[in-house]
C-alpha cells in the first residue's frame, strides 16, 4: 500500500514484478476489493494495480473535481512507480477514467476493457440531486440503496454478507469526495469523441444491469472502433462481484488476445504537425474619400469583432446552477419574441456576472437569496434555492441567509420565503424511496 500525497491515488499491487501491469478502476461508493475475486486468477499472467478513489477506502480525502483529474493523478501515481504502458479495466467511474486514458493518453495504453460504463452517465441533474443529498442527509440513504443498485434481488437475498459489505463500503466514504465524484459524473460527456479511442476495447455490462446497462453498453461498442459486447446474464450493475468467474474469464480472454504492443519506433511522444503558412498580406488599397453619408452596417456579432461571445460559456454555467431540466423547460417555451432576452439572460448574467472569479457560487447565491427575498420574487426564489443546494449550501446556511433577510428586508417579505424555501429543500433533500 502507498502513502498519498494529494496528486497521487492510495494503491496496491499483486503478482509478480516482472509482469506485464494490469490496472484494475473501482466504481463509485467501491473500494478495491470490488476486485478481489479476480485478483488470483489475473495474477497468473499480470502484476494487478488496484487504486482507490480519494475518500475511498481510507483513502486521503483530497477531492477530485473531474474524471480528468482523477486520471491525472492516477498517471501521477504510475510515473513515481515507473510503469509506463499498461492494460486497464474499470467499472462505472473507473470506465470513465479508462475513456479517459485512451482519449488524453493513448500510448499509455495497451488494452482496454469497460465494465459497466457509458459516455455519459445518466444525467448532470441526477448526479447534483445526489450530491444535494448527501450534503444535507449524509452517506447513509445512499449506502441503505446500494445493494437494489447494485445487485440484482436474488444475489442480494441469497448473500446477506455481501450486501452489508457493500451498505457499509459507501458508509465508510467520505461525503465531500462522494459529492465530488458525483460532480465529476456530472460532466462527463464523452460521446463525441468515442471514435478516437485507438485501443482494443472490450465492453462488458450486467443484463439485468438498471444504471449503466446493454443500452449504455451498445452506445460504447458503437462508437468506439473495432469495440467488442459482452452481456453477463444474470447480473446487475457490479457485475465483478455478482458474476466474478464470467468476468475473470472475459478479461483474461480479453487481455491475452488483445494487449496491443507499443512499436518499436515510439517515443510516447507525439509530434504536432506543422502550421500552415499564412498568405501573405494584401497590398494596402489607396485611400479614399470620406463619404458624406453612409447607411449604418448590421451590427456584426462579438465573436466576428474578435470579441468571444459569453453565450456557450452561460449556458453551461446556467446549466451547472439551474439543473439541465429547467433550462431545457426554459428554451423550450421560448419563442421568437423571448428569445432575444433569453441570450441576454443567458451572456449576461450567467455569462458574465455568474461567470466572474471574485466570489463563488455558494455566495453568489447567498446574494441572490437575500436580493430574491427583498424584491418579494418568490418564484425565482424556489427556483435558486435549488440552485443554493446544488452550489453546497446546506439547508441550514439557507435558513440563515433567509433570517439575515428577515432583519433587513422585512419579516413579512422573508415570511413567504420561509415557506417556498421549506417546500424546495423538503422535495431536494428527501432521499427516494
Amino acid at each position: 500500500m502507498s502513502e498519498t500525497p494529494p496528486n497521487t491515488l492510495q494503491y496496491r499491487f499483486d503478482g509478480p514484478e516482472e509482469a506485464p501491469v494490469l490496472i484494475l478502476g473501482p466504481s463509485l461508493g467501491t473500494t478495491w476489493h470490488m476486485w478481489d475475486r479476480q485478483i488470483p486468477e489475473l495474477t497468473k499472467q499480470w502484476r494487478v494495480f488496484r487504486f482507490d478513489l480519494p475518500g475511498h477506502g481510507g483513502a486521503l480525502a483530497h477531492p477530485a473535481a473531474s474524471v480528468t483529474d482523477l486520471a491525472t493523478r492516477l498517471l501521477a501515481t504510475l510515473e513515481s512507480l515507473g510503469v509506463h504502458r499498461f492494460g486497464y479495466a474499470g467499472c462505472a467511474l473507473g470506465g470513465a477514467v479508462g475513456i479517459e486514458l485512451a482519449l488524453r493518453h493513448p500510448e499509455r495504453l495497451a488494452s482496454l476493457a469497460l465494465i459497466a460504463a457509458s459516455p455519459r452517465f445518466g444525467t448532470a441533474d441526477e448526479f447534483r440531486q445526489r450530491g444535494v443529498i448527501v450534503r444535507t442527509n449524509g452517506l447513509d440513504p445512499i449506502a441503505r440503496s446500494a445493494p437494489e443498485r447494485w445487485f440484482t434481488g436474488g444475489f442480494a437475498a441469497a448473500q446477506p454478507a455481501i450486501t452489508e459489505w457493500a451498505v457499509q463500503m459507501v458508509r465508510t466514504t467520505d461525503p465531500g469526495c462522494y459529492i465530488a465524484a458525483c460532480e465529476a459524473l456530472a460532466s462527463f460527456d464523452v460521446r463525441a469523441g468515442l471514435g478516437s479511442v485507438g485501443a482494443p476495447t472490450l465492453v462488458l455490462v450486467g443484463s439485468e444491469d438498471q444504471i449503466t446497462g446493454p443500452a449504455e453498453a451498445r452506445t460504447l461498442v458503437a462508437g468506439i472502433p473495432d469495440a467488442r459486447l459482452a452481456v453477463v446474464p444474470g447480473a446487475s450493475h457490479l457485475v465483478p462481484v455478482e458474476q466474478p468467474a464470467a468476468v475473470t474469464d472475459l478479461l483474461v480472454r480479453h487481455f491475452s488476445t488483445a494487449w496491443q504492443p507499443l512499436p518499436e519506433y515510439a517515443t510516447g511522444h507525439v509530434v504536432l504537425p506543422a502550421a500552415a503558412p499564412r498568405p501573405p498580406a494584401p497590398a494596402a488599397a489607396p485611400p479614399q474619400p470620406a463619404p458624406v453619408a453612409e447607411i449604418a452596417p448590421a451590427a456584426v456579432p462579438p465573436q466576428a469583432q474578435g470579441v468571444p461571445d459569453t453565450y456557450d460559456s452561460g449556458i453551461k454555467v446556467r446549466r451547472e446552477v439551474l439543473g439541465d431540466a429547467h433550462v431545457d423547460r426554459i428554451l423550450e417555451q421560448t419563442d421568437a419574441f423571448a428569445e432575444d432576452f433569453q441570450k441576454l439572460v443567458t451572456r449576461y448574467a450567467w455569462g458574465e456576472v455568474w461567470n466572474r472569479p471574485g466570489l463563488d457560487r455558494r455566495t453568489r447565491s447567498c446574494v441572490t437569496l437575500t436580493a430574491l427575498v427583498a424584491g418579494g420574487h418568490l418564484d425565482e426564489l424556489a427556483v435558486h434555492t435549488r440552485a443554493a443546494l446544488r452550489n453546497g449550501l446546506t439547508p441550514d446556511e439557507i435558513k440563515e441567509v433567509l433570517l439575515q433577510a428577515a432583519v433587513y428586508c422585512g419579516v413579512p417579505a422573508a415570511s413567504g420565503a420561509f415557506r417556498v424555501a421549506q417546500q424546495v429543500i423538503r422535495e431536494e433533500t428527501t432521499p427516494p424511496e
